[in-house]
């Protein structure tokens, strides 16, 4: 039997990279999912994909910083799936500069991406999530569900030039700590992974000016050899992160192996923040 058999999972920001990896994983170990990202035409890819292996996905297209798009996200998983077991914020993006020539805008776009649109979702749930946790307890047939935050070692140690990325990806360790003691009596466990060097669009050789557009923010992609080359140096393992790397620790943390683990902050360094 796979790991999370018959369980629904929402996963943000999973059109491209560790997200995407997240809902492929999550999907082959049993979950059916709710696909997000801005992009409809990269999550469709996604939910392709995972039907064409066999699995379910449905498609939740939008911002997760839009005040509306909670209530959308979870009404998926609901209306399609007919639960909600796991919670996975994941969505995210870099914004960077220097404290002397950070905006307020830019300031503010981190923690709307990284922190208050983790806490409308997880606010949007609760009702059902809590629901649930009392009928099931009820009849004797209690249920663990599983909320995974995405943080980074930036949010544990700071990073100079992103002070702001680094002030939202601190406050969901403490949200995820909150909620981890909020929530326990419900049975839920609440726990959050800190990524080091992953292999994404992000940390991918800046060969030139690359930019997105993400929420009318224009972020640049990827970053200079140098540096590159610089933190590979410092992991003891010797090289970056897959996606499939960062995925495995959000399966364990979503499946029934992590059922007595709560509260924690995971770091998946390849050991280079020790």
């Amino acid at each position: 039997m796979r790991l999370i058999e018959d369980r629904v999972a929402v996963v943000t920001g999973s059109g491209r990279g560790i997200g995407r990896a997240v809902a492929t994983m999550l999907a082959d170990q049993g979950a059916a999912v709710v696909v997000n990202d801005l992009d409809a035409d990269v999550a469709g890819e996604v939910v392709a994909a995972i039907r064409r292996a066999g699995g379910r996905a449905e498609a939740a297209v939008g911002s997760v910083t839009d005040p509306d798009f909670p209530k959308r996200l979870i009404a998926t998983a609901l209306d399609a799936f007919g639960g909600l077991d796991i919670i996975v914020n994941n969505a995210g993006y870099t914004n960077d500069g220097l404290i002397h020539k950070m905006s307020d805008e830019q300031w503010q776009s981190m923690l709307d991406c990284h922190l208050t649109a983790p806490f409308r979702i997880l606010r949007e749930a609760s009702t059902h999530l809590r629901d649930a946790a009392k009928a099931e307890g009820e009849a004797g047939r209690p249920r663990c569900r599983k909320v995974v935050n995405v943080s980074s070692t930036t949010g544990v140690g700071g990073n100079a030039g992103q002070i702001n990325y680094a002030a939202g990806k601190a406050g969901i360790v403490g949200m995820t700590k909150t909620l981890a003691k909020e929530w326990g009596r419900y049975n839920i466990c609440v726990n959050a992974v800190a990524y080091g060097f992953i292999e994404t669009r992000l940390t991918a050789a800046k060969a030139r000016e690359e930019k997105a557009s993400v929420d009318g923010h224009s972020v640049t992609l990827g970053i200079p050899d140098s540096i590159r080359e610089a933190a590979i140096r410092g992991i003891p393992l010797g090289r970056p992160g897959t996606p499939e790397d960062a995925a495995g620790p959000v399966l364990f943390l979503s499946s029934p192996l992590s059922d007595y683990v709560t509260g924690l902050v995971l770091l998946v360094t390849g050991g280079s923040y020790m």
